[in-house]
């Protein structure tokens, strides 16, 4: 029943975030669990699963490409490192296939990728780049700040480390030439979101079309912006209602950009100061800053909702 119960939860969490289909596996114990969501014309096909990882085949129809995808989660524990390192030679047996690999595989591969703290142990990392090279697989890079895990509110017990990270074969970036992976400010997870963006240059633009938000009422102005609009605007109905439509967007947008700045700026403000040295002020700063953006990402949060 708990294990049940766990699943229905992560599928309400996934399709509350607007994606309709998923791969959800269990955490054991209180901790842990995976998740792999997506939407769009896309197949997604598993091949394999466990508490450590998710194994698909992704079919891109509207660019006629097949590849495969794998979230991987690595142990954090010496003692199950060699568990982890051996699956991932075993997910490298499989179809061949352009591969992305990506996620959390808790150490890192050289020294100065760790900031404060005991030092990494040479062999701890050197089994990591033996596995990657084993399996055909290298560091893809990314954009942003170095470290990706933080943990440490005081200047004297604060531990940085880029324990997360895309890797892939060669083949993957014969199908994605502009491929990257951008670390993204965090402010709730220790560890950092990843952006993968598989074209940079793939632009869309997209016709929106007018639509009452029901936010709008709940905001103070709106009855005085309606109010104005009505008031001065010469014409039948249909001419008054087309110049509330414009109104009410142009509405809208402002009070959208105004909260989209904000959120950018603490954004900005919590990049530059988790890229900034550690001191007792500069960590002070940060937590208020992402006190600050969680904030704003509950708005944006309750209006989704």
């Amino acid at each position: 029943m708990e294990t049940k119960i766990k699943g229905v939860q992560m599928e309400k969490v996934r399709r509350s975030c607007g994606f309709t289909n998923g791969i959800e596996v269990d955490s054991i114990g209180s901790k842990g669990g995976l998740s792999l969501a997506w939407r769009g014309d896309v197949d997604v096909s598993l091949q394999s699963f466990s508490n450590r990882h998710i194994d698909v085949f992704i079919d891109d129809n509207s660019r006629s490409l097949k590849w495969r995808l794998t979230g991987f989660y690595g142990s954090p524990y010496m003692h199950d490192r060699d568990e982890s390192w051996n699956l991932l030679r075993h997910l490298s047996n499989g179809v061949a296939l352009p591969w992305l690999v990506i996620r959390d595989f808790n150490e890192i591969l050289y020294g100065f990728e760790k900031r404060g703290g005991v030092p990494r142990e040479e062999r701890r990392m050197e089994g990591f780049r033996k596995v990657l090279a084993d399996c055909n697989l290298a560091d893809v890079g990314y954009l942003g700040n170095w470290f990706t895990w933080e943990r440490g509110n005081l200047a004297e017990t604060n531990i940085q480390g880029r324990l997360d990270r895309g890797v892939a074969n060669d083949d993957l970036f014969s199908i994605f030439p502009n491929y990257v992976i951008q670390h993204l400010p965090h402010s709730f997870s220790d560890h950092c979101p990843l952006f993968v963006l598989t074209d940079r240059e793939d632009s869309r633009i997209i016709r929106k079309e007018f639509k009452f938000e029901a936010w709008w009422i709940m905001k103070g102005d709106f009855f005085e912006v309606v109010r104005h609009c009505w008031e001065n605007t010469i014409g039948d109905l249909l001419v008054r209602l087309e110049s509330l439509k414009t109104d009410l967007r142009k509405w809208a947008f402002q009070i959208s950009h105004n909260r989209k700045f904000k959120k950018e700026e603490l954004s900005m403000k919590l990049l530059t100061l988790l890229e900034s040295e550690r001191t007792d002020e500069n960590l002070i700063d940060l937590i208020d800053t992402k006190i600050q953006l969680n904030f704003e990402i509950e708005k944006d949060e309750c209006y989704w909702e």
